[in-house]
């Protein structure tokens, strides 16, 4: 099932410019791996289940995900060959807004070559280039 948001305060919003380059450092908080992001923009919602799906399967549903981003961004589209104007289309899909350094997915609990290869598929779903992130070791 699809992320999005039971209530927002505006119906609408308007899209703003993401920032190019603020690589801050985040560490991870929950799993010892996870999937960083290298650069801004917009992730569906779609594309967030597509990666845990992903993810699910080449970890045989063992192991722990933890999803770090939640899409509450509404787009707005209007239909294909309407007249222009008339006002602003209808909610076509949520997204997330990305910033570089942004912790998407967060996973621990299996074998660290099980989790990369995992990582790599969830990686490839994705509109924006990642890193997997490492920590040998978990305080």
């Amino acid at each position: 099932m699809l992320l999005r948001p039971r209530q927002t305060k505006f119906t609408k919003y308007m899209r703003n410019k993401l920032p190019k380059s603020n690589n801050h450092f985040r560490p991870l908080q929950f799993g010892r791996f996870g999937l960083v992001a290298k650069e801004s923009g917009f992730i569906s919602a779609r594309s967030l289940e597509a990666c845990r799906m992903a993810m699910n399967r080449h970890l045989k549903r063992k192991g722990k995900i933890w999803i770090c981003v939640f899409p509450d961004f509404p787009m707005c589209a209007k239909p294909i060959e309407s007249r222009m104007g008339k006002g602003k289309g209808s909610i076509d899909a949520w997204y997330v807004r990305v910033n570089p350094g942004k912790i998407l997915f967060e996973v621990d609990g299996v074998q660290p070559l099980s989790i990369i290869t995992a990582l790599n598929a969830a990686k490839n779903k994705l509109p924006v280039s990642t890193r997997v992130r490492h920590y040998p070791f978990k305080i």
